[in-house]
Formats: structure tokens, sequence, C-alpha cells
């Protein structure tokens, strides 16, 4: 909690991580809605996309900016020769980025919804659990790989490279979820929990593999 807490101290005072990616999603979000909407039939086909999109790649900005920070003024060593366990400090970095995607996220679902004439009250609560199982994944992983990556020159590309395939599983899932909530919504059906029930508990695995090896991989990563 204090390493959490630090972190989003320093988002509150400088407000970089989420304006940069906010802005950036915005832009994806709104890009993708404009050049790819056809009528109400897209909601379905296209929203998800811009939906996911944005987060997965505001998430790179995210996470290459928070561990930059621990990169400045031997802020890394000081974390590891403070007297806490690696775990502690893995998941503190992995609550602040997931603090900051919802940030982002806060954003980019209303511009979304405004631009495919969405209801969002109608599909807030199905909407809202596929995507904080997904940033969770998106968040621990990237919170991992992150650490492995801080000292590399080209941090970025390299933490890219690495992690969008193994994303995969969490954003297509997350897209599929989405597709099928927003789809009853376009065809005004009220959203049953059959018809995403698969892609969260697909979800639901690859949060507990992904924290797990966090936990238990994230000492061995940041020693060497």
């Amino acid at each position: 909690m204090a390493i959490l807490g630090k972190d989003l101290r320093i988002e509150i005072r400088t407000r970089e991580i989420v304006t940069t990616a906010g802005f950036f999603a915005a832009l994806v979000s709104v890009m993708a809605s404009v050049a790819f909407y056809s009528g109400p039939q897209a909601t379905a086909r296209i929203a998800p996309g811009a939906i996911w999109l944005a987060v997965a790649f505001s998430s790179i900005l995210a996470l290459g900016r928070t561990w930059q920070r621990e990169r400045e003024e031997g802020a890394m060593t000081g974390l590891l020769v403070s007297p806490i366990p690696r775990a502690a400090i893995f998941l503190g970095k992995a609550l602040g980025v997931l603090a900051f995607l919802f940030a982002i996220e806060a954003i980019v679902v209303p511009l979304v919804a405004l631009m495919f004439h969405v209801d969002l009250p109608d599909v807030a609560g199905p909407l809202g659990l596929v995507l904080a199982l997904g940033s969770i994944g998106v968040a621990t992983t990237g919170t991992l790989f992150g650490a492995m990556t801080v000292r590399t020159r080209a941090r970025d590309l390299v933490l890219a490279t690495v992690l969008f395939p193994l994303l995969s599983p969490t954003l297509v899932s997350g897209v599929a979820a989405t597709r099928e909530i927003l789809g009853a919504a376009a065809i005004n059906r009220a959203v049953e929990w059959g018809d995403f029930r698969d892609y969260v508990l697909l979800l639901l695995v690859f949060d507990f593999v992904a924290i797990a090896g966090g936990v238990s991989l994230f000492g061995a990563l940041v020693e060497d």
C-alpha cells in the first residue's frame, strides 16, 4: 500500500501518465470510431475493438512511464534494499498501473459509447466486470515484464514486443465478451450472464496465472 500510495501521489502532482495516455487513448478510440462507423449495426462489431485497442496501446505508455520513474536517480535500488517482500513491490506497482488503466477507461468508454450511440446504463454492470478483469490481467502481466525491461535501452519497444503476445488471451477474451454485451444492447435485448460467461472464466484464469506468476517470479527478475 505504501508503494501504491507513492505512485498515486506522484501522479496526482504531475498528472503525466493519465494525461498522456488518456489523450492517446481518446485519440485512438475517436479515430477508430470515425473511420469504421457504418450505422447502428457497427456497434457490436467495431466498438469493442475501439475500446480495447485504446486500452492496450495506452497501457504501454503507462507501464513505460511508471517504471521509468523507478529507474531515475536509483529509485529502483532503493526499493530493492528496503525491508519489504519482493511480492509487495510487485503488487504495489501492479495496483498503481491498474488505477491508471481505470482512469484511462473512464475516458475511453464514454467516448466510444457516444460515438456508437451505446446506452451505457444498460450495459454498465457487465461491461464494467469485463473491463475490470481484463485490466487486472494487463496490469499484472505488464508490471512483471516492465520490471524485466526497465534496465534496457529500448525498453518501450522491448516491452511492447514481449507483452502483446502474452496479453493476447486477455485482449481476445475482452473483445469477444464486449462484443456479446454490446451486441445484445444493439438489438434492445437484456444482457444475460450466459452471453459472456465463458469469456469471463477465461479472463479469471488468465488473471490468476498472471498474479501467481508475478508474485513468484518478480523477485528473481529484479535480482538478475
